[in-house]
């Protein structure tokens, strides 16, 4: 009559099992250590970008020379306080560092046909343009950034309970506000008619003119 097996036969090869599997994840782990991610960091997030597709709204024809840039910083000193209650119980400053940029440019769109006079002998001509104007300010939301935020108490508060506590829409529409104002006292404009005139100049005179002027004047009323 034969034997009957032995349980403890088993247990050798459950443990050369083991030893097997140990050898197999750390030669994975000590290879790549990507073969098991979830493990290395089981409650780690996954990134996804949901936005929709981009629409175009709108395509404009430019017809305009952007002949100077003007780059601006302002240090937005915002405060806001109660009436009747101290700064650390309701109230608000705010000191934010903004900086943009404003482009000016001569409009071209608009020249009617006696912009451009050239003489009988075709060696003299003369453009008239209408001044330069200044573009729209463009803040640098990545070098903007703010200094200070002092809020009291019951702003805090109340931050705690609104979806964006960190708005900063007010003091960008005030740097904005600023950048425009020091753009218009300096001398963009001027600057960036002389940067037309030579621009033209230079072109009109490669094209064997040999006197050449440009004028500028105030774009007639209704245009």
């Amino acid at each position: 009559m034969s034997a009957a097996p032995r349980e403890g036969g088993r247990v050798p090869r459950l443990t050369a099992f083991l030893v097997v599997l140990v050898l197999v994840l750390g030669v994975a782990v000590l290879a790549g250590r990507n073969l098991l991610p979830d493990l290395r960091s089981p409650f780690g997030t996954e990134t996804k970008d949901r936005t929709g597709p981009v629409l175009l709204k709108s395509i404009q024809d430019m017809s305009r020379y952007q002949a100077a840039e003007g780059t601006f910083q302002v240090v937005v000193d915002l405060e806001k306080d109660a009436k009747f209650l101290p700064d650390a119980v309701r109230g608000s400053r705010t000191l934010y560092v903004g900086n943009g940029s404003v482009a000016s440019y001569v409009d071209f769109g608009g020249l009617d046909d006696g912009a451009v006079r050239v003489s009988d002998d075709e060696k003299s001509v003369s453009v008239r343009l209408p001044h330069a104007k200044l573009a729209k300010p463009s803040l640098d939301v990545e070098r903007s950034y703010p200094v200070t935020k002092e809020r009291g108490l019951l702003d805090r508060i109340g931050d705690f309970f609104t979806d964006n506590p960190d708005d900063e829409r007010e003091v960008h529409k005030l740097a904005v506000r600023h950048i425009s104002e020091a753009a218009r006292e300096s001398d963009l404009e001027k600057r960036a008619e002389k940067n037309t005139t030579d621009m033209l100049e230079g072109m009109l005179r490669s094209l064997k003119f040999e006197d050449v002027s440009v004028t500028y004047a105030e774009e007639a009323k209704g245009n």
